[in-house]
């Protein structure tokens, strides 16, 4: 009977989501693939004119979106790549707005082996999502809640897993004011269809997020504090082991603070209201997990920029998920109003 030979892809889904990773199944789920949040440190919750931010939190779906289209794309090493594309659409003054979305995560070719590791071939894996979501103001307030409703597909070679998910998210806003803040549930759901009879749990999350706007320097601030739903979510970094001379190895020893600041993403957007943005991050967790010693791998930083050119805006963010290497992900977002 032929096995599935998976080295490049464990090796890349292990280090492509350091978070909580392997623990649950359709992880890509918690993966973006916009140029503007990956910029930001790839966590943040509160861009409130992005297209793109409601597959994150539906509560920011919102009439300024309408006729609003963003297609995403990001490579990774081994030919994998990640694509994404968002619109959203007003239905009418009374009803507000929707948003759709779809994922789409392609492994590229892998190897296909048999029990003794003779290759007999390759093979292809690939994830897709499709997401619907909607949000509305609670009466009198400045208070959005909204809801995202997701249809989840995953194929490695001739096995199959299908899921449902859903979000629900409540967020503060008010123009008049500087700053925003959300409280987001993403991923509750359940896998419908699994690879091998055995259903996973999906990758569920709780984050709060917060962004303030400088009043007399144009900086934007941003801040999410992740994984909620898990207080442990340090794993011990196997460069920072200790061998002594008869070769025992003792791990790294993960103090409360360091684990604590594991939560922790924060991001800048420098002229957050001109054409020309600039864009930094850093997510600690992903900082923390991907070191080496005795080298300067930059892991958890990322950066970029966005231009905007009459209706259409082109956004580019540069990011390592991986010691080795770095990706480089590219959005175009378009105002399809004819107004």
């Amino acid at each position: 009977m032929k096995k599935i030979y998976l080295l490049s892809f464990i090796l890349f889904s292990s280090s492509l989501y350091c978070q909580v990773g392997g623990e649950s199944v359709f992880q890509f789920l918690n993966l973006t693939s916009s140029s503007r949040q990956v910029a930001l440190g790839g966590e943040v919750l509160t861009l409130i004119n992005d297209v793109n931010q409601p597959i994150w939190n539906p509560s920011t779906i919102n009439a300024e979106l309408d006729k609003q289209l963003s297609i995403n794309y990001t490579s990774f090493l081994a030919g994998i790549s990640v694509g994404s594309a968002s619109y959203s659409q007003v239905i009418n003054r009374r009803f507000g707005a929707i948003h759709g979305s779809i994922k789409y995560l392609n492994y590229g070719t892998l190897i296909e082996a048999d029990e003794n590791g003779n290759e007999t071939g390759d093979f292809k894996a690939s994830d897709v999502a499709v997401s619907v979501g909607y949000a509305f103001n609670l009466p009198w307030t400045n208070f959005f809640m909204g809801f995202n409703g997701t249809l989840i597909n995953s194929t490695i070679s001739n096995f199959t897993s299908n899921g449902i998910a859903a979000d629900i998210a409540i967020l503060y806003y008010s123009p008049y004011k500087p700053y925003a803040f959300t409280i987001v549930a993403r991923n509750m759901g359940t896998q419908i269809q699994s690879f091998d009879g055995t259903n996973e749990k999906l990758p569920f999350k709780v984050a709060i997020g917060g962004s303030y706007k400088l009043r007399y320097v144009p900086l934007k601030w941003h801040l999410t504090i992740d994984n909620l739903q898990q207080w442990e979510v340090a794993v011990p970094n196997p460069s920072n082991s200790i061998s002594d001379l008869e070769g025992n190895i003792t791990d790294e020893n993960i103090s409360f603070l360091s684990n604590a600041i594991r939560h922790i993403v924060i991001g800048a957007e420098f002229f957050p209201e001109s054409p020309i943005n600039l864009r930094a991050g850093y997510n600690f967790r992903r900082s923390s997990e991907l070191k080496l010693q005795n080298s300067r791998t930059f892991s958890g930083i990322s950066f970029g920029f966005g231009i905007k050119m009459n209706k259409l805006k082109f956004n580019y963010a540069f990011s390592k998920y991986h010691a080795a290497t770095s990706s480089s992900t590219f959005s175009l977002q378009f105002d399809l109003d004819k107004r």
